[in-house]
């Protein structure tokens, strides 16, 4: 299970969940494209595409730091083709960008949601889409969007009914595709923590990092989404997948290794998961 030589677009991979996939893959040899808005530091969020890219080149893989906003079809579209022609083509494509605001429909700016829709659920379409020529031509091609399983119990539309339209619709559109997608043997699925990770944007959301003690690191979901997308012969595909759950069924049974803080107490889990 290597992805050496293997090329992945990652949208924002700039920081969090993206770049540990990003460096994981790199540890295997595989081409990195690091697609995200972040090409001058951010005064609260660490990252940029170019400091990935250098972090990716010094695990062992070859990168290409692209800035990119995945609301901008055109700019999508130019990215990849600009990512195929230097690497040769493209065998994953990692939809990663995310959008969040955990505010209900009293309280949410119309712009607010237009945003979230546009880089969670849109962008799995464009971004897919986009991919797809490069994809059919791979000998492994395979889509992996950063969503949840569709848990309909009440409480998850209760307080953030608009966030999770935006995410459900994510993990709606890998059901489609895996299907639409299954003619040119394309495997898709979603990916979802089963604890809170421990990320700069989720600090930021929460205002603080309190919780962390009580978190994973991004690690966990880096070797999850790993797992599958070195899988092959669509042997994982249409699946809404859980991280632990993944990485159980591969074989693994130890998970104290990626707690943010060894000495924290139980783990929170996540949005979505009961």
């Amino acid at each position: 299970m290597s992805l050496q030589g293997k090329t992945l677009f990652i949208t924002g991979a700039s920081r969090g969940i993206g770049r540990e996939i990003a460096l994981r893959a790199a540890r295997d040899g595989a081409n990195i494209v690091i697609a995200a808005k972040s090409a001058e530091p951010h005064a609260k969020l660490p990252g940029t595409i170019h400091s990935v890219a250098a972090e990716v080149e010094a695990a062992g893989g070859k990168a290409l730091a692209v800035q990119l906003d995945v609301r901008d079809e055109a700019a999508v579209k130019a990215a990849m083709l600009r990512a195929a022609e230097h690497f040769g083509g493209i065998d994953g494509l990692i939809n990663n960008a995310g959008a969040i605001k955990l505010t209900g429909v009293e309280h949410l700016e119309p712009k607010r949601f237009d945003l979230m829709f546009q880089i969670n659920t849109r962008a799995v379409m464009v971004c897919s889409q986009a991919a797809l020529p490069y994809l059919k031509r791979s000998n492994n091609g395979h889509i992996l969007n950063l969503s949840p399983p569709l848990n309909m119990d009440s409480k998850w539309f209760a307080q953030h009914g608009p966030y999770t339209v935006t995410k459900y619709g994510m993990s709606m559109l890998t059901l489609g595709m895996s299907e639409e997608f299954k003619k040119y043997a394309i495997s898709v699925n979603s990916l979802w923590p089963k604890t809170m990770i421990a990320t700069a944007a989720i600090e930021f959301e929460l205002g603080s990092r309190d919780a962390f003690k009580r978190a994973r690191t991004p690690a966990i979901m880096a070797d999850a989404a790993h797992a599958i997308l070195a899988s092959s012969g669509r042997s994982i595909s249409g699946r809404l997948l859980i991280d632990e759950e993944i990485l159980r069924e591969q074989g693994q049974s130890e998970f104290e290794q990626y707690r943010f803080d060894p000495a924290g107490g139980t783990l929170i889990p996540d949005l979505f998961v009961d």
